[in-house]
């Protein structure tokens, strides 16, 4: 305490002495365990006094108790001084050095102010020396001068000031020495620095007494050591002074330069000493005579001349070469060590430049590649860095990816962990633009990397509660932990929703992954095929938003319906007007309908090949002068209008103003009255600037209800009679969004949800006994996760008409558990089986002939193994086997890894295949993000893999909107009067509307349906002859008819052969499936010379190849129904003809409004909400239908478990 007044030790008081209570009291001392701490005078932190004051109830005086921790003695207070704070020692390290470095000056002084004669005449010395002249040119062996060695001259003056701080650095050193004696004198006197002191100090101290020895030489430059250990003693006080660490590759750099320094230093001052008795180098000659040594060039201009100056060249060059590999052995060290660890982002750049932190617990190639490809993908991300955090050794290929010019100098990888402060103010967290914290989805225990993740976020947001987050999370029953989250994607939610519309919607997920990847649709522009130019070129579609006020494409819709300002803009410019938010609203809404009236604050999301700020307008002459002309059709005579990146206006579509009332059809594609002569196409109806109620038919929820309660069948009546609308009672876990569905009235018992036992309800056991209406959708999983609620959910929603729901079966590895059953208990048609897709008995049993679609859902022991991209091995193969099995099925499968998805229905021979697979890397070489795209698995959405959705939470942080319109897409999240994603099929009487552009006017307008894409399906044949140069010869493209008819063909004839065949032994199970003969056959064929033109050698081909498929098909054929017979099933559904092996599909974002369309094309149409503008009548009889339910609902809401 500043001004305190010092009291003795508890050495020097009398222990008998008693503290007594006064008016001015005396100190008592005592000993305390647990003091409060305050800075004496020293400011050290020992031999302190600590008071507490004691109010005394009987004489309200008071008691001064001082407490001492430590010693109170001299030594101790001296040695707290000079050695143990870390403030005052740093003040006495530096008055060192600063000593040290006055030495070595004054000695540099003193060697300038030598002069050689004045010591040679000095009259203190008796012995007569020869003058320092130099010797004859021809002595090999000159003379030492030793006077000139061992004395010097040095001024009165300088002599002073040396004996000075001789006696100061002496003092100090001796003080030091016995504060940190510990019982071994020989140890402190024995130290190098010890010596080092009393020859530089002793020798002045000395000549105080005699003066003779005043010019006596000292060698003072080896100060330049001391000064050398005094300097880093300084830097770690200095740190531990302000509670910082240094690097510990700075500290060996500094060591090293300094080691260098002094080296040299000692080296030119003591050549330059010895030298004055031989050739009489000056102090810079010798500093240079050092340097060329010591960087081992040698000119040989300046060399020593005497024995004593080479002598000490030679230890300098040994002393070299030990101490420097030895410092550059732990240099190169560190650096190894530093390069491990990454380093630091330093604070300067983070406060000048913009970065994101990337956190992830294991980083591989294809994850970094992802997200590097997508975040750069933006041009306004170009100038950002990402640092990444990450606790594992940097891969080799990520290294080898890193040193890349293109990343290397924009990636800066830190090993670290996201738990640790110290980490994440090496990213500099704190400043950065975002946050990404990836799970690593490859770990055997998802529920671990889920804590894991839930750490890092929690870590983050403590550390730097600004910085906004993006949290990828697994298990959807760990979202809740992490919803502070600016952005969170649940991968099993996004994963079960997406695969569940692919049943209902077709290629539901190909439609999201390629919305959802930067793409610029420049993607097989230079193919010779139609479809992948098309289907490349609507490729390049995304999400973009502007406000209405803003924008050239909706701003003229200001006061307009949506659907009206829909229609046209993509009449006009071409682009998909989806959804809009209200300015005082946060909800996006999709397709609010045609009541929704346009505002200048509304922002419009809509789908282009680029956002409208990139856009060039080119806008025609003649459309000014086609206002005036009486509208005759813009689809009356064949056009091609040019679709690029650059938005051009698309012309007109024609409308029939003479006939302005709606159909009266109940279909929305109806073919309306023609007006006039019959020659001419009819027309449609106008998409009206404002909404007519009577102009909308009526949603299908009303139109369904009314099905059921007034026109159902009896048969209907079997299948949707029971079920009522409702919002499930039991969530799985804690954070689902209510969706209003399709339920039972009752929950139905546990026992009634095993579909291959029967129970006492009922006594059926496998599929064909309930006798279903619609197809089968099977899910085989491996466990009833929480995620897979969110398949059910979607294909029950309430918009779902009853008679087209499918039943669903979940055939699981291991049976669920009683709370998951709980969840499921309440939704129809929904059962389980255990079972495995590697087992044709389960599959059969589990009804697999009548299904429609089979989803194969990534296992979770799988994900990991040995050899990362092993881990679909199993996957693959089985999904082959029930390829072949069941070519009529649809079968979506879940990869791990995306890059597999090629062997997905592999066809070894196949040149078409194989011309996809070049296809595929030419556009990897142009640098392309989805390279993936051509394979026909997955253009026909018959494979999907989770890592293709990482992408999603990328795009959030340039387009926040993205996860709330997938989510929205996907069903995940339902507000009110937003829309829902449904498909329509095109058939036959629907193909008078011709282009895409009228379908848009005519759902426009009819049903208020905004279409944003096309799924369509060609027949191909498949060629497996040889490659040539184009991948073109190896397809031959055949009609829709002629295919058809060939595969009627080839089943009559398939059902005569396998007439005649056994099929009674059920061991024929245990063959092989190809027989051996028909296989001997097929290669017997296919050794014929084919010498002949080659369009009769790809017939003859194909032939052989039909023969081969006809023998591999009865083989497969036989052993299907010998287990279905085993097992006591019937055989009659089963279909083994109707394949899609000669068939390609692929998807259509926002086609142009020319587009032609085609028999059994699907469109994909966001329908508006049917609740949003339901008539007060409907409701009332809503409100009926669920009374029932209200019950049910308050009885199991609150059995929700985490």
């Amino acid at each position: 305490m500043a001004g305190a007044k010092l009291t003795p030790s508890p050495s020097e008081i009398d222990p008998d002495v008693k503290t007594e209570v006064r008016k001015t009291p005396e100190p008592t001392w005592a000993h305390s365990s647990n003091p409060l701490r305050s800075m004496d005078s020293f400011g050290s932190d020992v031999g302190q006094r600590y008071q507490e004051e004691y109010s005394m109830d009987s004489t309200n005086a008071q008691v001064q108790v001082e407490f001492y921790v430590n010693e109170n003695t001299f030594k101790e207070r001296l040695k707290l001084f000079f050695i143990k704070n870390q403030r005052s020692s740093l003040r006495i390290r530096l008055f060192n050095f600063s000593l040290k470095i006055l030495t070595c000056v004054l000695y540099i002084v003193r060697v300038s102010l030598d002069d050689l004669k004045e010591t040679n005449g000095n009259p203190c010395h008796n012995s007569m020396i020869r003058d320092s002249s130099w010797p004859n040119s021809t002595s090999e062996s000159p003379e030492i001068n030793w006077k000139l060695i061992f004395w010097v001259t040095r001024p009165d003056p300088l002599w002073a000031i040396q004996v000075t701080v001789a006696l100061i650095s002496f003092l100090e050193t001796m003080l030091i020495t016995y504060l940190s004696y510990k019982g071994n004198i020989w140890e402190q006197i024995f130290q190098i620095s010890f010596i080092l002191e009393m020859i530089n100090t002793v020798p002045f101290i000395i000549t105080i007494f005699w003066d003779p020895l005043r010019n006596i030489f000292v060698p003072v430059f080896l100060n330049c050591w001391l000064a050398k250990g005094a300097l880093e003693n300084m830097i770690n006080d200095f740190h531990r002074a302000i509670q910082r660490t240094h690097s510990a590759m700075f500290n060996q750099v500094f060591i090293l330069i300094c080691t260098l320094l002094c080296l040299v230093f000692t080296g030119a001052c003591g050549i330059q000493h010895l030298e004055r008795a031989g050739k009489n180098l000056t102090l810079f000659d010798s500093f240079y005579f050092c340097i060329v040594t010591f960087s081992t060039v040698g000119y040989g201009d300046v060399t020593p001349q005497i024995w004593p100056s080479q002598l000490l060249v030679v230890i300098l060059i040994c002393v070299a070469l030990v101490v420097l590999p030895l410092q550059f052995e732990e240099l190169a060290y560190l650096w190894m060590e530093s390069q491990k660890l990454g380093g630091n982002y330093s604070r300067h750049r983070a406060q000048t430049e913009k970065h994101v932190v990337l956190c992830v617990s294991s980083l591989k190639i294809d994850l970094l590649m992802d997200f590097l490809n997508e975040f750069y993908a933006h041009p306004r991300l170009q100038d950002y860095y990402v640092v990444i955090l990450c606790p594992t050794d940097i891969d080799i290929q990520v290294r080898r990816i890193l040193q890349i010019p293109l990343w290397s100098q924009r990636v800066i990888y830190l090993q670290g962990s996201a738990l640790k402060d110290q980490d994440l103010m090496r990213a500099k967290m704190d400043d950065a633009e975002a946050c990404f914290i990836l799970s690593s989805r490859n770990e055997g225990d998802r529920t671990a990397a889920d804590h894991q993740t839930i750490l890092r976020a929690w870590a983050a947001k403590d550390f730097a509660p600004n910085c906004p987050l993006y949290v990828q999370i697994l298990k959807p029953e760990n979202k809740f932990h992490v919803k502070f989250a600016d952005h969170v994607v649940c991968e099993e939610e996004f994963k079960y929703a997406m695969l569940a519309l692919n049943c209902v919607c077709p290629a539901m997920s190909t439609l999201v992954t390629l919305l959802v990847h930067t793409s610029r649709g420049q993607e097989g522009q230079l193919s010779p095929e139609q479809w992948q130019r098309m289907y490349g070129r609507c490729s390049g579609n995304e999400v973009y938003h502007i406000r209405l006020c803003d924008s050239k494409f909706f701003g003229e819709y200001d006061g307009k319906s949506f659907t009206y300002a829909s229609f046209h803009a993509h009449k006009k410019y071409g682009v998909c007007l989806i959804g809009v938010k209200r300015e005082d609203n946060k909800s996006i809404l999709l397709n609010p309908g045609p009541r929704h009236i346009m505002a200048a604050t509304d922002t419009c999301y809509y789908i282009n090949i680029t956002k409208e700020e990139n856009s060039a307008f080119i806008f025609k002459q003649e459309e000014k002068h086609n206002k005036s002309l009486s509208v005759s059709g813009l689809y009356d005579a064949p056009c091609r209008l040019p679709v690029h990146s650059i938005i051009a206006s698309m012309g007109t579509v024609a409308i029939d103003l003479q006939n302005p009332d709606p159909p009266e059809e109940t279909s929305k594609l109806a073919l309306p009255t023609e007006n006039g002569s019959g020659s001419r196409r009819p027309s449609i109806a106008p998409v009206l600037e404002i909404a007519d109620s009577s102009a909308i038919l009526p949603c299908d929820l009303l139109s369904d209800q009314s099905e059921d309660e007034t026109n159902q069948s009896d048969e209907e009546g079997s299948v949707g009679s029971d079920f009522v609308k409702g919002y499930p009672p039991n969530s799985p876990y804690i954070g689902s969004s209510p969706t209003l569905c399709h339920l039972l009235p009752q929950k139905a018992p546990f026992c009634c949800l095993r579909l291959d036992k029967g129970c006492t309800h009922n006594s059926f056991e496998d599929a064909k006994a309930y006798g279903f209406k619609n197809k089968l959708i099977i899910v085989s999983a491996e466990t009833a996760g929480n995620g897979l609620y969110n398949f059910i959910v979607p294909l029950r929603a309430y918009y779902r008409p009853r008679k087209e729901l499918n039943p669903i079966v979940l055939l699981l590895d291991y049976p669920p558990d009683n709370h998951f059953l709980e969840a499921i208990c309440c939704f129809p048609m929904v059962y389980f089986m255990a079972g495995t897709i590697d087992n044709l008995d389960n599959l059969l049993q589990c009804g697999i002939i009548y299904a429609d679609n089979l989803v194969v859902v990534d296992k979770e022991s799988t994900m990991s193994a040995e050899e990362d991209y092993m881990a679909d091995a199993k996957t693959i193969v089985n999904v082959q086997t029930m390829f072949r099995l069941f070519p009529s099925l649809s079968i979506i499968t879940e990869l791990t890894h995306p890059s597999n998805m090629r062997f997905m229905q592999f066809r070894a021979k196949d040149c078409y295949s194989l011309a996809l697979s070049k296809l595929e890397k030419i556009e990897r070489d142009k640098g392309s993000n989805l390279a993936f795209m051509f394979r026909l698995p997955f253009a026909a959405g018959r494979v999907f893999s989770i890592s293709m959705l990482d992408t999603l939470l990328y795009q959030s942080f340039v387009k926040d909107y993205m996860i709330a319109i997938a989510r929205l897409l996907l069903g995940l999240d339902t507000t009110p009067g937003s829309g829902y994603l449904c498909v329509m099929k095109i058939t036959e009487e629907d193909l008078w509307i011709r282009t895409y552009g009228r379908l848009f006017q005519k759902l426009c307008s009819s049903s208020a349906e905004i279409p944003i894409g096309i799924y369509r399906t060609e027949s191909h044949m498949f060629s497996t002859s040889e490659c040539k140069d184009s991948y073109v010869q190896s397809q031959v493209s055949i009609n829709v008819e002629q295919g058809e008819e060939q595969q009627r063909k080839r089943k009559e004839s398939w059902k005569e052969k396998t007439a005649h065949r056994n099929s009674s032994a059920s061991e024929q199970s245990e063959h092989p499936l190809l027989r051996k003969k028909s296989m001997q056959w097929a290669r017997r064929l296919s050794r014929k010379s084919t010498n002949k033109p080659s369009s009769r050698a790809e017939r003859i081909s194909q032939q052989r190849l039909n023969l081969y498929r006809r023998s591999e098909r009865q083989e497969l054929s036989e052993l299907v129904k010998n287990r279905m017979k085993h097992l006591g099933l019937p055989t009659v559904g089963y279909d083994e003809m109707n394949d899609h092996q000669n068939t390609l599909s692929y998807v259509l974002i926002n086609p142009p409004p020319d587009t032609m369309l085609e028999l059994n094309d699907i469109v994909y149409i966001i329908r508006s909400d049917p609740l949003a503008h339901m008539p007060e009548e409907s409701q009332v009889g809503q409100n009926r239908n669920t009374c029932n339910q209200t019950h049910f609902v308050s009885e199991t809401r609150d059995e929700t478990h985490l």
